[in-house]
C-alpha cells in the first residue's frame, strides 16, 4: 500500500532526524559509575554531535525512565542543564514502565504537531545498577520528628523503640513486582506460555535467532552509527556486552526455569529472557519543514500510535496484541502493508504468545471486535536485527532504541513501513507506526 503522511489539524507532520544511544550494558558491570542521568547526558549529547543541530534549535526535551533518582527525578531537565542547553529548553520526565521510552517520543511528536516546538529532543534511560534501595515506612515513620531536627530526648527513645523487631525495619530486595497482584513478570510470562501454548523449545529458538541477528548486526556495523561509546570514572565502554555470538540452542535448552519448576509448567529461563541492563538512547524530532530549513534528512515519520490497558491479573504483558492493532486502524494501514515487525523482547514466551493472537481469528473477534485475524507475522520481518533478549533492556530507553533501529533500517532498505509494539507493566501496551521519508 502506497504511504501517506499522518494527518493533523495543521498538517504539521513530525519526522525523525536520528538516534543515537549508549552501549547497552549488564548492570552491575561497565556502567555501574553512571547513573540515568549520565546516561542520558551521553546519549543526547552524542546525537547532537552526530546529527550536527545547533543548540539554540533544541525547544524542549521529554525524557522517559522507570528507576527515578529520588532527589532529581525530571531526569529531562538535569540532562538540559548538563549539556548547558539553552536555559529556555525546557523539559519533563514520563514513565509508562517499559514503554516509557516510546511515551517520550510520542509525546514529544504531539506537542511538535500542536505547534508547541518546532525541535524537541525525546528518549530514555535507567540505570538498574544505581537502582534506590527503600526504607520500609515503618523506618521512615519512626525516623520523622528526628528529621526536622526539634527532636528531644524522649523522641530518641521513641526512635528505638518502634525500630523492632529487626525483620521489619531492614531495606527490601527490589523486584519487578506488580502492585495489584504481587506477580513478578516472568511469573506473567510462565503464565502466558502455558495458555498460548508455547513451548519452552520455541522460546528458546526465538532466543536464539534474537542473538544471532544482533550478533549479525554488531558484525556487519549496522549499529556502528547507532551507538555512540560512553566515558565513566573507569574508562571508554564502547560496545554492547549483552549479546552472546556463541550461544546456541543446546546452551540455552541445558538453563533451569527461574520462575517456576520446569515439571511444574515452567519455561521461562536467564536465556530466553531479556536480562538488567544500564543504558540510554535518544531521538531527534522536528517537522518536516523544520528539518528541510535546516538541511537534515528525516529517516522516518510517525504514522500513527496507540496505547491500551489490559487486566494485569489475566495476560499481564499482552497489550501489544491490542495497541498494534489500533496503531494499524489510525495509520490507515493492515498487518500485511508492513515491512518490519518489532516487538520489545522482554520475554520470548511474551512475544511468541502476542505474534500467535495476533493470529488467531478467535482473539479477534473476543478481544479486538473483528471478523477475521489480524494477520501473521512473518519471522522474516520480526526483530530483523534482534531485540531486548540480545541487546538488553534498559527500561527507559528501550522505545527510543526500537524506533532509531527501524527509522534507520527503512532509510537503508528502501522500505516503507514499520510496525513497533511494547508491553508494560500494570497490563499496558504500546504501539506505533513509522514510515520512510
Amino acid at each position: 500500500m502506497p504511504s501517506k503522511k499522518r494527518e493533523t489539524a495543521n498538517g504539521r507532520r513530525v519526522v525523525v532526524i536520528g538516534g543515537v544511544r549508549t552501549p547497552f550494558v549488564k548492570a552491575f558491570g561497565q556502567l555501574i559509575k553512571v547513573d540515568t542521568i549520565g546516561l542520558g547526558v551521553a546519549a543526547t549529547g552524542a546525537l547532537l554531535e552526530r546529527t550536527g543541530v545547533a543548540r539554540k534549535e533544541i525547544e524542549g526535551i521529554v525524557w522517559g525512565g522507570v528507576i527515578l533518582p529520588g532527589t532529581a527525578p525530571n531526569v529531562g531537565r538535569e540532562i538540559a542543564l548538563d549539556l548547558r542547553l539553552p536555559p529556555s529548553v525546557e523539559a519533563m520526565t514520563v514513565t509508562r514502565a517499559c514503554a516509557s521510552g516510546l511515551q517520550a517520543i510520542t509525546t514529544a511528536a504531539a506537542a511538535i504537531e500542536r505547534g508547541d516546538a518546532d525541535v524537541m529532543i525525546a528518549g530514555g534511560s535507567d540505570s538498574t545498577s544505581n537502582a534506590e534501595i527503600k526504607l520500609p515506612q515503618k523506618v521512615v515513620h519512626a525516623m520523622a520528628p528526628l528529621a526536622f531536627g526539634k527532636a528531644t530526648p524522649s523522641d530518641y527513645l521513641g526512635v528505638v523503640s518502634q525500630l523492632w523487631p529487626p525483620s521489619e525495619i531492614l531495606p527490601q530486595r527490589p523486584k519487578i513486582a506488580e502492585r495489584t497482584t504481587g506477580e513478578v513478570m516472568g511469573e506473567a510470562a510462565d503464565k502466558m506460555a502455558r495458555r498460548n501454548e508455547v513451548s519452552r523449545a520455541a522460546q528458546d529458538e526465538f532466543a536464539y535467532q534474537s542473538h544471532k541477528r544482533a550478533a549479525a548486526a554488531i558484525a556487519s556495523g549496522r549499529f556502528a552509527n547507532e551507538v555512540a561509546p560512553i566515558t565513566t570514572p573507569d574508562g571508554v565502554v564502547h560496545n554492547d556486552n549483552l549479546v552472546r555470538a556463541d550461544t546456541s540452542i543446546g546452551k540455552l535448552a541445558k538453563l533451569k526455569t527461574v520462575f517456576a519448576p520446569e515439571q511444574s509448567g515452567g519455561s521461562v529461563t536467564a536465556g530466553n529472557s531479556s536480562p538488567l541492563t544500564d543504558g540510554a538512547s535518544a531521538v531527534l524530532l522536528m517537522t518536516e519543514e523544520k528539518a528541510k530549513a535546516l538541511g537534515l534528512k528525516p529517516l522516518a515519520a510517525l504514522r500513527s500510535w496507540a496505547y491500551v490497558g489490559v487486566d494485569p491479573a489475566d495476560q499481564l504483558l499482552l497489550g501489544p496484541a491490542l495497541a498494534m492493532p489500533k496503531a494499524l486502524d489510525r495509520a490507515g494501514l493492515t498487518l500485511a502493508d508492513i515491512d518490519f515487525v518489532d516487538l520489545h523482547e522482554a520475554f520470548a514466551a511474551q512475544v511468541l504468545s502476542v505474534v500467535k493472537v495476533l493470529g488467531s481469528k478467535a482473539f479477534a473477534e473476543s478481544r479486538l471486535g473483528r471478523t477475521e485475524a489480524v494477520g501473521e507475522v512473518d519471522p522474516a520481518r520480526l526483530n530483523v536485527h534482534g531485540g531486548s533478549i540480545a541487546l538488553g533492556h534498559p527500561f527507559g530507553a528501550t522505545g527510543a532504541r526500537i524506533v532509531t533501529t527501524m527509522a534507520n533500517e527503512l532509510q537503508l532498505s528502501g522500505k516503507q513501513t514499520a510496525l513497533i509494539g511494547i508491553c508494560a507493566a500494570g497490563g499496558l501496551g504500546a504501539a506505533a507506526v513509522l514510515e520512510r521519508v
